[in-house]
């Protein structure tokens, strides 16, 4: 049996033999990246948790349309893409880990503490990016500094090349090289 397949049904029949509202998900998403490490022979580096966090409505829906059924093809289906979601969004999260690594390498000589300190709270954001950009209000607030200083630390990481700026005026915004984001 193929190792999605089998922990597909490991995941679904667990939840059916232990319908407990507390708990049973993780242990079910933890008997499937088992099931999948034992199948292949090594760590399966994904996290399910994420994936179905993300879209739990589905989740939920394939459960309950499979949940008076011996046939469980659709739910294995949803499972098996999901699965790969997954360790699609892994290698996405250490990919962008790496280049975090690689930019605090460059970059960190160069910044002053506000600097460093807003671009982590950026970077926080993981790959899928800081959501709306940096805007000059932001970083006031994350660093709690005045316009003026905002103003010039902005100025610096542009020049710098260690943001990009686009916009102007009050929609100016600012973010970290596609590369990182």
């Amino acid at each position: 049996m193929l190792p999605l397949a089998k922990a597909g049904i490991a995941h679904f029949y667990f939840l059916a033999i232990h319908p407990f509202e507390d708990g049973n998900g993780r242990i079910a998403r933890g008997l499937s990246e088992k099931s999948i490490s034992m199948s292949i022979r090594r760590p399966a580096l994904i996290s399910l948790s994420q994936m179905i966090e993300a879209k739990k409505k589905d989740y939920y829906a394939f459960l309950e349309a499979h949940n008076a059924t011996l046939d469980l093809t659709k739910w294995l289906l949803y499972f098996g893409q999901t699965i790969l979601d997954a360790q699609e969004n892994t290698l996405k999260i250490i990919e962008f880990l790496i280049e975090k690594a690689k930019f605090f390498d460059r970059f960190s000589k160069q910044l002053n503490e506000r600097q460093t300190k807003a671009i982590k709270r950026v970077l926080n954001a993981g790959h899928v990016g800081f959501k709306g950009g940096l805007s000059a209000e932001n970083y006031m607030r994350i660093v709690k500094t005045s316009a003026s200083t905002a103003t010039r630390d902005l100025k610096d990481l542009v020049d710098k090349g260690i943001l990009r700026k686009t916009g102007e005026l009050k929609s100016t915004r600012y973010w970290l090289p596609l590369d990182i984001e």
